[in-house]
């Protein structure tokens, strides 16, 4: 995810961890996806296709968000607050869900 995505995340009270602070630069998503599980993380991505794969093969992880890429920023920071806020942590946990 973006750096500034995991900022306004921090700032909304979420924890974010941003996997190039924690993984080589050039870790593969199976190995980003498999980080994430075993630390029970909800992957956000706006790799679609890659992490819908790996979500279909992989059942069991913590969540998936897909950012949809939009004109800007900040309608793609919109968009994940209006989905943290409706989905809750419930809505999100052990799903996939577009943002």
């Amino acid at each position: 995810m973006p750096g500034d995505i995991a900022l306004l995340l921090r700032h909304w009270g979420h924890e974010a961890t941003v996997l190039r602070d924690v993984l080589p630069v050039a870790t593969t998503d199976e190995e980003a996806f498999a980080y994430a599980r075993a630390h029970t993380m909800i992957t956000i991505t706006c790799n679609r296709n890659d992490y819908l794969a790996l979500a279909a093969q992989l059942p069991e992880h913590p969540g998936l968000i897909i950012l949809v890429r939009r004109r800007s920023r900040q309608i793609e920071t919109s968009r994940l607050l209006m989905l943290l806020k409706k989905a809750g942590e419930q809505g999100l946990a052990h799903n996939i869900n577009f943002a």
